[in-house]
């Protein structure tokens, strides 16, 4: 099932971002539960999950951006794409940027922007297959 997270699937989607980077399982503070509710709180940020047998095993993240340029539609950009290392070649990932494209479209936005620090080929093939270019604009990151 892909569909967009809900308050009580916190515990899952850290989980599943352990994944991530290594990133380890945060303490459920008041900072980082400040930050949870900003982000189920912002209509335009959209966290996407695919959920197998009740365990969230795919994710991405969509930010709809207000601009001011190419008739004040907005922009999409997506981030923290992620699968179950377990459950890759499967999909997921692709079903939830597809959801992430639908969100995109009803907004009215006029691009979708995703960046990846993978290098690995057949990621980068997978973006592609689900109808991402890596041609046309150039992304340069500085690191804060």
């Amino acid at each position: 099932m892909i569909r967009e997270i809900t308050a009580a699937d916190l515990d899952g989607l850290m989980t599943l971002y352990m994944q991530l980077h290594g990133n380890p399982f945060p303490e459920k503070d008041e900072r980082f539960m400040s930050v949870w509710q900003r982000v189920l709180d912002d209509p335009d940020h959209h966290i996407i999950v695919a959920e197998e047998d009740g365990v969230i095993v795919s994710s991405c993240v969509c930010v709809i951006i207000p601009n001011l340029t190419r008739g004040q539609r907005p922009y999409a950009f997506i981030e923290n794409v992620i699968t179950d290392s377990a459950h890759r070649g499967k999909g997921l990932a692709t079903a939830c940027l597809d959801f992430a494209r639908d969100i995109a479209r009803r907004e009215n936005c006029y691009k979708m922007m995703l960046l990846t620090g993978s290098k690995e080929e057949s990621t980068l093939r997978s973006y592609e297959r689900a109808g991402y270019n890596r041609n046309d604009k150039t992304a340069f990151i500085q690191w804060l």
